[in-house]
């Protein structure tokens, strides 16, 4: 279904199940997950990995998005990170290039976004202030905190992809 003349997901109404005090958490994602896969449908292979002016590339904001909010959920559950999830961060950091496509990149993301929005059902509204500790430092957040972070950093990286997409495009023409 295309969502081209809809208007944005908080304008289409609360979303069934999920509480009221983190529908904004969920409108944001699936914004980002309609405007990725919208934007990206046609974006070849071959650009994936090129850095325009240095900055970080498409597939590298696909595959951050995906680990960012894989451990923000895993850190709003109480939960410490897995050696799995701690490789794949250190890949993120030092630029390893994740082999896949376009497609394969945002798909994990649609999936990220689904296991998310489960999370986000599940979260006990009374459950929102309680302190979480984020990272091997355990710096100090709560569960809302680490929710709405998922949805601002989600927006920022959006921006950010979109933006680097539009120039190698560009270049690429």
């Amino acid at each position: 279904m295309s969502t081209t003349n809809l208007p944005e997901v908080w304008l289409r109404g609360p979303l069934p199940e999920v509480p009221a005090l983190v529908q904004p958490v969920a409108h944001a994602l699936l914004q980002a997950r309609e405007e990725l896969n919208a934007q990206l449908a046609n974006f070849p292979d071959t650009q994936l990995w090129v850095r325009p002016a240095g900055v970080a590339s498409v597939g590298f904001h696909l595959q951050h998005l995906t680990g960012v909010l894989d451990r923000l959920c895993t850190y709003a559950r109480g939960e410490a990170l897995t050696p799995e999830q701690l490789q794949n961060l250190a890949q993120e950091e030092y630029g390893s290039v994740a082999a896949g496509t376009t497609r394969a990149l945002l798909q994990a993301f649609d999936e990220q976004v689904e296991h998310m929005l489960a999370q986000l059902r599940r979260t006990n509204k009374a459950a929102l202030r309680e302190p979480r500790g984020v990272g091997r430092a355990q710096l100090p957040s709560t569960v809302l905190g680490l929710l709405v972070h998922a949805a601002e950093h989600t927006m920022r990286h959006l921006g950010q992809v979109l933006v680097t997409a539009r120039i190698v495009g560009a270049r690429a023409e």
